[in-house]
């Protein structure tokens, strides 16, 4: 259990750095590390493909994306544009709005006896992987063929033409 307060403590932790960081490669960074927590609470709540998913695509592909991204854009303090008095305001009405739902969430909450789980077994990739390829086997294949077209796709886009002489 204290696994768990700490993990959260450093999920919220790492979050609000996301936010208040000036730097954006500081935050691509800290956002690394918010969802690296994510993965850890998916492997304290039993659910070990998701924990592996959120570690390989987050982690492994989409932050290192938004990271070169930023390094590419070479952004400085004279192309940020100055903020106007109406979006410091929204901004303000939206941290409200978020304590006030912190407020509704802890009273919502009481304490209770331990969660007991009824199958333990049923976030494991293991059966997963029966339920996938049994039942939603004509689902996952057609999807996988969507993939493939879309690749496929994607790359005849890219695909520079030579210049005809």
């Amino acid at each position: 259990m204290t696994v768990f307060y700490l993990v959260a403590f450093l999920s919220i932790f790492f979050a609000l750095m996301t936010i208040f960081t000036k730097n954006p490669v500081h935050s691509v960074l800290y956002l690394v590390i918010t969802f690296f927590t994510f993965t850890v609470h998916y492997i304290l709540l039993n659910a070990q493909f998701l924990a592996v998913v959120n570690f390989i695509v987050y982690m492994g592909a989409i932050m290192v994306l938004f990271l070169f991204v930023l390094m590419l854009l070479n952004l400085n303090k004279d192309t940020e544009p100055m903020k106007s008095n109406l979006v410091k305001f929204m901004g303000v009405i939206a941290g409200c709005c978020l304590v006030v739902t912190f407020f509704g969430v802890y009273r919502v909450f009481e304490i209770s006896n331990p969660l007991t789980v009824v199958n333990p077994e049923i976030g494991l990739v293991k059966n997963l992987g029966k339920v996938l390829f049994n039942e939603f086997l004509l689902p996952f294949e057609l999807s996988s063929l969507l993939l493939l077209t879309a690749m496929i796709g994607a790359i005849l886009l890219a695909k520079k033409e030579p210049k005809q002489i």
